[in-house]
């Protein structure tokens, strides 16, 4: 016996706008469970697969491999992302928020060596940026 697809009500606009450059410039991440699900519910009740590519603005191939893992598991969640888990940047998060509030002047450049001082570990500082973009953290400028 198959799960039954989850019901959704009908919306035309999947949050997503046309084209990809939004797409990239939002750092690629996978799509809502709520999106999947309002997909896998538009092609149940019938929705010919060439107007919920277009509504929900999805590959034909994405619309395959959800129906699949709907039919297969009787669920929508995004799979876990393969590789190992990073290693240099493992205390970063927990430690940065601290660092940024009693140092929020410091610069860039400031910042990346101290994370190597306090772990042992050395980061470039693209990784600092990207920790520091990650943490919504702003420079004061004087």
């Amino acid at each position: 016996m198959d799960p039954q697809p989850p019901t959704a009500s009908v919306h035309y606009y999947s949050g997503l706008r046309k084209g990809s450059a939004f797409r990239q410039a939002c750092a690629m991440r996978g799509y809502s469970e709520d999106l999947r699900s309002r997909v896998v519910a538009a092609v149940s009740r019938g929705v010919p697969r060439v107007e919920v590519v277009e509504q929900f603005m999805v590959s034909r191939a994405t619309i395959k491999r959800w129906l699949k893992q709907w039919r297969e598991q009787g669920d929508l969640a995004m799979k876990p992302v393969p590789g190992r888990p990073a290693v240099k940047t493992r205390g970063l998060a927990a430690a940065l928020p601290e660092r940024l509030a009693t140092h929020a002047d410091a610069t860039l450049e400031e910042h990346w060596p101290w994370w190597q001082e306090v772990s042992g570990l050395e980061v470039s500082p693209s990784t600092m940026s990207r920790a520091l973009t990650r943490s919504n953290w702003t420079r004061e400028k004087n």
